[in-house]
């Protein structure tokens, strides 16, 4: 790129955001949206992700889109772009109508220099139709990953987000998320129709964090160890619990060990949960124990822990998690503890939204028998599925070529679709290798809590990032002296090479144990663990 588009970068960045300097990524990721490219940007939590559009943003003619799942973010950013003097408004269900006229207004009028929305704004025709009118210059997906099934944090509503694209002209995208391992990155690209992304991937060590893993084999004595190591810990904290009524127990066991402790869950009236993040945020309670339903958009910069009293999903939903402490850059800590009993509570969870052939196919009879493009309200009460089941048949019968979702969520048979018995048929193949993926994404979780390897250099491997400095010396096993800078393998392909397996076809080398094993993540059926003496006597894996 031309150093004079650097020396704008540098400009924006200093004089209207007030940056001294770039943080890694932030820089790559600008210079290819100003070249026009689409962009996926997958930086940790806390490093500087919405400086990525702002100076893009300012630095491209005509308005930047930034869809975000979350209204509380959406209004926190639009204060503080206004409290630069720049143009930005925010467009979701919450607004007046007339507000929304009027925001709509100034976006035609060019007087919008960002415009928030949140992804539910683009099912709606007259507004999508505007919105192409204007002309945006760039679209941002924040929180990326909530387009991917293999988190918590799938939002149907992202699912639209390609057409929506498309109908706006496809101005370059840049996607934004802090948790995306190669499965997550590949969905975003793929789900969002991104055309020869550069796909910037920096920033997961966080030297800060000391991560750590205690190991129990009775129940009881993990939660006294859980509860007396929240107790004697420097708040404020977050502890991280896999159900409702867990997040109740362990908030009420520590107000009996004298800790300041709430208790957030879905489950929670909407004003609770508000008043619990609320009083948390403001420091007017020390610990907050949650399930997953806490922590997108939360940026509390303070917090000195977080624990895990159940194993996580997977590494991404962990690594997430624990990257909601330390963003201050002093010292936190992040500590699973872990029963291997634990793993069956989540394999339970996994295989909750499974889908089978008559589920399938009642929904794309339904859709098929339509005279119009189903609406997926609709859809939902007529074959009484959940939200996330009904999303995971369409999103299978999808991939088959049975159905498309339109712009505005509305679910249309497709004219050229297979025979309903040869797409369902296609669809439970996908549905099965998808199975297969999570079980190997457990897997992975199983192995990063049993290692004796550096648990830092497992967790950057894992998301691609390469790391040389073991033994780190801020995670447990390392502060053992279980790891030395002599446990390297002797590697027979390098990492981040293609190989093939002659029965579970291409995959990418993801990392090596030692000299013991390598881990090789599989296009069809996700991450497999492989010894490495085997893998040298057969020859069963070759180069791609």
């Amino acid at each position: 790129m031309p150093s004079r588009h650097l020396d704008r970068i540098d400009r924006t960045a200093r004089e209207v955001l007030g940056f001294s300097a770039l943080r890694p990524g932030q820089r790559e990721a600008i210079e290819s949206v100003l070249a026009g490219r689409d962009t996926l940007a997958v930086l940790s939590t806390g490093s500087g992700k919405s400086a990525i559009y702002q100076i893009a943003g300012l630095l491209t003619t005509g308005a930047t889109l930034v869809v975000s799942p979350l209204i509380a973010l959406q209004r926190d950013q639009v204060d503080a772009l206004r409290e630069r003097a720049l143009g930005a408004a925010q467009l979701n269900s919450s607004l007046p109508e007339g507000e929304r006229e009027e925001t709509l207004a100034e976006l035609a009028e060019d007087a919008l220099e960002f415009l928030f929305l949140a992804p539910e704004q683009l099912a709606n025709a007259e507004v999508l139709d505007e919105l192409a009118a204007a002309g945006p210059t760039l679209v941002v997906i924040d929180e990326a990953h909530c387009i991917s099934e293999w988190g918590h944090d799938f939002r149907p509503d992202y699912l639209r987000l390609g057409s929506a694209i498309e109908m706006l002209g496809h101005p370059p995208v840049l996607a934004l998320t802090a948790t995306a391992a190669p499965p997550v990155r590949d969905e975003i690209v793929d789900r969002l129709g991104l055309r020869d992304p550069e796909i910037v991937v920096r920033g997961f060590d966080r030297p800060n964090l000391d991560l750590a893993v205690e190991r129990f084999h009775e129940a009881r004595h993990k939660d006294d160890a859980l509860l007396e190591t929240v107790a004697a810990a420097d708040p404020p904290g977050i502890v991280y619990a896999a159900t409702r009524k867990r997040t109740e127990e362990l908030a009420a066991a520590l107000a009996e060990r004298g800790v300041d402790a709430t208790a957030y869950h879905a489950g929670l009236k909407a004003a609770d949960r508000e008043a619990a993040q609320e009083r948390f945020m403001h420091s007017e309670v020390d610990v907050i124990v949650a399930t997953t339903a806490f922590g997108m958009g939360v940026d509390k910069a303070d917090v000195r822990f977080v624990f895990h009293a159940e194993v996580p999903e997977s590494v991404d939903s962990y690594y997430q998690e624990v990257g909601r402490a330390g963003r201050d850059g002093e010292p936190a800590s992040a500590v699973l503890f872990y029963r291997p009993e634990d793993l069956g509570l989540r394999r339970f969870f996994a295989g909750s939204g499974h889908v089978g052939a008559d589920e399938l196919t009642e929904v794309a009879e339904v859709v098929g028998a339509a005279p119009d493009p189903v609406d997926p309200a609709d859809l939902q009460q007529r074959t009484e599925l959940s939200q996330s089941k009904l999303a995971t048949a369409v999103s299978r019968l999808e991939d088959a070529g049975a159905v498309e979702v339109l712009p505005t969520g509305h679910v249309a048979a497709r004219p050229d679709a297979p025979p309903l018995d040869d797409a369902v048929r296609e669809a439970l193949d996908e549905e099965e290798d998808r199975r297969e993926f999570a079980r190997s994404r457990l897997e992975m979780m199983r192995a990063f809590a049993e290692t004796d390897g550096c648990r830092r250099e497992f967790v950057l491997s894992y998301f691609g990032e390469p790391f040389d400095g073991v033994p780190c010396g801020r995670c447990d096993n390392c502060r053992a002296g279980k790891v030395t800078a002599a446990d390297v393998a002797d590697e027979p392909f390098a990492l981040g090479a293609r190989v093939a397996h002659p029965e579970w076809g291409e995959g990418v080398v993801q990392r090596y144990e030692h000299d013991r094993a390598v881990v090789v993540l599989f296009d069809e059926i996700g991450y497999k663990t492989l010894a490495l003496e085997v893998v040298r006597e057969r020859g069963l894996l070759d180069p791609a």
